[in-house]
């Protein structure tokens, strides 16, 4: 296995996060294809795990802590912009992702004592833990979009 320690990870986060800030800042007001794109992002961070020769499964409790995370912070935010605008959304998202952050470390465990069991190894690196969080949080909040503004109609456009 190669290095995987913090400046490879550093490295890693900034140069995911500036394609992603990219590509979301070119598309941001195309609510019907924001949650695609999204949820296509959280497949950009699993080429540095591929790169520095990490497996998907491996770190597949981080990808999960992340998806149900962003998800339900999504909803939350979602929920507080309609009623309160965007003090309303940072209010929810704030308070959401505290309560998230409790139910999602829930599954995480649960499934790092499942991949444990399975012979997977999943001990946590830099590059594993935040490429792994960084995935599922798009995943999860990509999948709330796309449900809140292509299926449910929802619509939060800024004026």
């Amino acid at each position: 296995m190669k290095k995987q320690g913090f400046i490879p990870a550093l490295a890693s986060v900034m140069i995911v996060s500036i394609v992603i800030v990219g590509v979301v800042s070119s598309i941001i007001y195309n609510a019907r294809l924001i949650g695609l794109v999204i949820i296509l992002l959280g497949f950009v961070p699993w080429i540095p795990l591929k790169i520095f020769g990490r497996t998907i499964k491996s770190v597949g409790a981080d990808i999960v802590f992340g998806a149900i995370d962003t998800g339900i912070l999504g909803i939350a935010a979602l929920i507080g912009a309609s009623f309160a605008g965007v003090l309303g959304a940072i209010v929810g998202g704030a308070v959401g992702d505290s309560i998230t952050d409790g139910f999602a470390g829930l599954f995480e465990g649960k499934i790092a004592e499942r991949l444990r069991k399975h012979g997977i190894e999943e001990a946590r690196t830099p590059l594993s833990s935040s490429m792994g969080k960084m995935s599922g949080c798009l995943i999860g909040v990509g999948i709330v979009l796309t449900i809140a503004w292509s299926i449910l109609g929802i619509s939060i456009q800024p004026k």
